[in-house]
């Protein structure tokens, strides 16, 4: 099993969720994140007064699958949430040693079909 975490712009979501829905991709972790790579956060104003906003929104989209689903998985993210600009997000991929459904008690794979 492998973890796939992928960190989005948060206006991508909705259609990455509906991509993964249409593999059989349904059982996602979803988190409202701030951060900052080389878009190095953004300039802001208000009341005519300039401002810096150091850490950017994004959304950090988690999914526990077989090993043999992650490449489609990482294409699927990168086709849907691409816009070739700094800020497109990143993926990371981790092993699962293993999982439990808490209410059965199921371990491993079965535990997150």
């Amino acid at each position: 099993m492998k973890k796939v975490e992928a960190i989005i712009r948060p206006e991508k979501f909705q259609s990455l969720r509906e991509k993964l829905e249409e593999v059989g991709i349904n059982g996602l972790t979803v988190s409202e994140v701030a951060g900052c790579g080389q878009q190095k956060g953004e300039k802001g104003l208000f009341r005519g007064q300039s401002f810096e906003i150091k850490l950017v929104p994004k959304v950090k989209v988690e999914m526990v699958v077989e090993a043999e689903h992650v490449d489609e998985i990482i294409k699927i993210v990168q086709s849907t949430c691409s816009t070739n600009q700094i800020g497109d997000g990143k993926i990371f991929v981790y092993s699962v040693e293993d999982a439990v459904r808490i209410r059965t008690g199921e371990a491993g794979l079965q535990a997150i079909l």
